[in-house]
């Protein structure tokens, strides 16, 4: 941080507060004292603000505070009071921060509330991001406090004198931070004295190790990953951990450990089965993962085309344009064209997705064809086939768009009148 721009700083009226908001003072930072009014512990909590409010006076710095309905945002997300108040004070800080223009957001965690966060995290089962602690710096947000505990802060405050107010809730073991500072910890420390330095240490070492730890997850997304929505099993099982990697891959896509397990177990097991995220589907495809968003799966069936010429813009983007076959006429081979005897279509045309039982003569050929044969023929995954899209002349399948026209309908030495059609790949349109 620099001396320029001012800090917002979290001032519960705490003594963890009090200091960190008196440290940066005498540093000579600038300083705006930010004060949330949880409303949590009735009197007690409007004790903390007044306190708040005139502790900022008296340092003669901005004092700026704000109230919140706790219980009716934690009823309402459906999460604890702890997590709510977590939310509202961080978001609350951040928008002071860009309407103050400050450079930073001053937090007054300290080892011990690292020490306790990892201790929680532990129990809950998480991954190696949260056995690292608190971190120093997250954004704007900073803890210039982290290195130092409890107790050397609480000497710091007796030694200069400075009041501060002390929060009730936090002798009450309801809470798991409280209990893991009032019982866990002090149980820790019968077995080993410098438990917290210890565990201090610790999460230093993981620090280091969550930084090998992303190099590797960071180069298996380039290797694994094709296309932005595929992961390649074989691929994939060439990296140490392949499981603990293909959590770290589809977490982003909301997919849970539990999840992650099964699909991992599923590597091996024929294609075909689908999991499911809150936001995303997973489905075990051959040789890769196929991720699409659960938005991505919702197809209208049907489209009418009542212009034959000229633009059409629907979940895909076609072009009409028809012609008097001459000798300028010619055929391009690009498979994003399609060209039609004109007095063999039967209008309006039509748009739809594929459906099982559908057939056409596939160009160049006399006999049916089953589209899930020619998908399988041309080694369509199940979300490759989910994007298909097929133009008709009443029943009849006159194009699997982009790949390959009908037979009865395409030009041949007769026909007098050619309807050519572009479909623009670029255009596509998730529906």
């Amino acid at each position: 941080m620099s001396g320029e721009k001012p800090v917002i700083v979290g001032l519960s009226g705490g003594q963890d507060s009090v200091a960190l908001l008196t440290i940066l003072i005498r540093l000579g930072y600038r300083c705006i004292a930010a004060h949330c009014n949880f409303h949590l512990r009735n009197e007690e909590s409007d004790r903390d603000e007044v306190f708040a409010k005139n502790f900022a006076n008296r340092l003669g710095i901005p004092f700026y505070k704000t109230d919140f309905d706790t219980i009716r945002h934690a009823s309402e997300k459906h999460i604890s009071i702890e997590m709510t108040a977590r939310e509202l004070r961080y978001c609350w800080f951040e928008e002071l921060r860009r309407q103050l223009g400050g450079q930073a957001i001053a937090i007054a965690h300290h080892r011990d509330d690292s020490i306790e966060t990892l201790l929680i995290n532990l129990i809950r089962g998480t991954g190696i991001k949260g056995l690292k602690g608190i971190e120093p710096k997250n954004g704007f947000v900073v803890r210039p406090l982290l290195a130092i505990g409890r107790a050397e802060i609480q000497a710091w405050i007796t030694n200069e004198q400075l009041s501060y107010v002390t929060d009730s809730s936090n002798l009450s073991e309801i809470y798991v931070r409280n209990f893991i500072r009032l019982r866990v910890l002090p149980l820790l420390e019968d077995i080993n004295p410098s438990v917290k330095e210890a565990i201090a240490r610790t999460s230093g070492y993981l620090s280091a190790v969550e930084t090998i730890y992303i190099s590797v997850i960071e180069k298996a997304k380039t290797v694994v990953i094709k296309d932005g929505n595929r992961i390649s099993i074989s691929e994939l099982l060439q990296f140490p951990s392949p499981e603990a990697i293909l959590y770290e891959l589809l977490s982003p896509f909301h997919f849970t450990r539990v999840v992650t397990e099964n699909i991992f177990a599923s590597l091996h097991k024929e294609a075909g089965k689908i999991f499911y995220s809150p936001t995303h589907r997973l489905i075990k495809d051959r040789n890769a993962l196929l991720i699409s968003s659960l938005e991505e799966t919702k197809t209208i069936r049907l489209y009418t085309i009542d212009n034959e010429e000229g633009m059409w813009h629907g979940p895909i983007k076609l072009s009409f344009k028809k012609t008097i076959v001459d000798k300028s006429f010619h055929l391009s081979k690009n498979k994003s064209y399609a060209y039609f005897d004109y007095d063999k279509l039967k209008f309006p045309l039509l748009v739809r997705i594929w459906q099982p039982g559908d057939w056409f003569i596939p160009f160049g050929m006399k006999g049916r064809k089953k589209l899930s044969d020619y998908f399988v023929d041309h080694q369509y995954s199940l979300i490759d086939k989910e994007k298909v899209w097929l133009l008709c002349s009443g029943e009849n399948i006159i194009w699997i768009i982009g790949e390959r026209i009908d037979n009865r309908f395409g030009v041949n030495k007769t026909t007098k009148y050619v309807l050519s059609v572009f479909f623009s790949r670029n255009d596509v349109i998730d529906v």
